[in-house]
């Protein structure tokens, strides 16, 4: 492992922002030449079945198995795309040996990440820290995930006499935009189950995800010149406000925790005559996120029957589901990661996830797969971290779980 931290800062400059706007697999042309050159770079590490799936975006690979019995195939994904913030320029900064004091990112910018803002970092003293520079994120999310699974399997590769089933590798782009294991070949993938390292703190495991639905409020005016607007003007940009104070406000992201869901309004353009609104909906329970969907339509309805007339219409799509109605079915991947990490003495703590879009969407699709931690904090930011600790002990758990893995006759 001693390639790991080179191998994630050299991910990590790279630029592979998704883009919802974009019709194509991968969104957009910088994930394609990611995905290229880790597929040339697997090849190069010894890695087997090396191959780019032009058509899904995703890159997979390969460990044979070495045992003369057979065992379930483990799967392991991660996805190489980047969040919506700003990944120009990525210009990590390793700090060694952690204070526990305010990190400062930028100097020149005045720019820090305080521990009274951010508390978690008091978990990490003494460890060695990789931030950005404050004008930037990380790409932790999920960069740490691809290289602690490449690292993961390059030990195996280099240690052929540790027993392990058969290894199979993936890693996919635009999670981040909510569609990248869309068209992923669950089939092909040839995995019994499997894990998306995609999570967070130190010890994470989360079999419990959202149901999500992404909803796009469409809101249409009257303009009139200001000067004989009065009884006629419509204002498309009141709407939206009118609109969203219609809904709970206390049900969003920065007031929940846990099992609470929310709505996330993304994004708005407005003019007088007509406007836009981007909603993210979720909540673990399916009753309360039916009811959340039918939230956003009665207020719509409710709108219309005010102005007397259509001016608010939703349009509703879901996004994916809990995949703890998969994953209960089958707890053998749950069991398996809660015995390595006992076996190594990490700490396990088992939560729901507030995101899981691959691990979901994969689990529905016939392979149950929950989420384990990665090391990284803050993501989606220029306040984004990850421990190399954390993520050494990442590789160990994934390395534990094959072991175990092994053993089963």
């Amino acid at each position: 492992m001693e390639t790991m931290l080179e191998r994630f800062i050299r991910y990590a400059k790279i630029d592979t922002r998704s883009d919802e706007f974009s019709s194509t697999t991968p969104s957009t042309q910088s994930q394609v030449e990611f995905a290229k050159s880790l597929t040339q770079e697997l090849k190069d590490l010894g890695f087997a079945e090396t191959e780019y799936h032009s058509n899904t975006g995703f890159v997979t690979a390969t460990i044979k198995s070495n045992l003369t019995y057979k065992v379930p195939t483990i799967g392991w994904i991660a996805h190489y795309d980047l969040a919506d913030y700003n990944s120009i320029n990525i210009n990590p900064q390793i700090i060694e040996h952690y204070d526990g004091q305010d990190i400062v990112l930028n100097q020149a910018l005045n720019i820090k990440m305080e521990v009274s803002m951010f508390p978690k970092l008091n978990d990490y003293i003494g460890q060695t820290l990789v931030t950005t520079d404050g004008t930037t994120l990380l790409g932790a999310d999920d960069k740490a995930g691809v290289v602690e699974i490449i690292e993961a399997g390059l030990y195996l590769i280099n240690h052929p006499e540790l027993p392990h089933g058969e290894i199979r590798l993936a890693f996919g782009p635009d999670e981040e935009i909510g569609r990248g294991a869309d068209k992923f070949d669950a089939p092909g993938f040839r995995a019994d189950f499997a894990y998306t390292m995609d999570g967070g703190g130190y010890g994470e495991l989360e079999y419990e995800s959202f149901n999500a639905a992404k909803a796009v409020v469409t809101l249409k005016g009257v303009s009139v010149h200001p000067g004989g607007a009065k009884d006629k003007l419509i204002n498309a940009a009141k709407l939206a406000f009118e609109f969203d104070q219609a809904l709970p406000k206390d049900e969003v992201p920065e007031r929940t925790e846990h099992y609470e869901g929310f709505y996330l309004l993304l994004d708005l353009e407005t003019s007088i005559e007509e406007g836009t609104m981007n909603y993210i909906v979720r909540d673990h329970d399916t009753a309360k996120f039916l009811a959340r969907k039918q939230t956003l339509l009665d207020i719509a309805t409710q709108m219309n029957q005010k102005y007397q007339a259509e001016r608010v219409s939703v349009s509703l799509s879901d996004q994916y589901y809990n995949m703890k109605e998969v994953i209960e079915k089958d707890m053998r991947p749950v069991e398996l990661a809660l015995k390595a990490m006992d076996q190594l003495k990490i700490p396990s703590s088992v939560k729901p996830i507030r995101g899981g879009t691959d691990g979901s969407k994969i689990s529905f699709m016939g392979i149950p797969t929950p989420n384990l931690f990665t090391g990284g904090e803050n993501y989606h930011g220029r306040y984004e971290f990850v421990s190399v600790n954390v993520m050494h002990k990442a590789v160990e758990t994934i390395l534990e779980i094959i072991k175990i893995n092994a053993q089963t006759k």
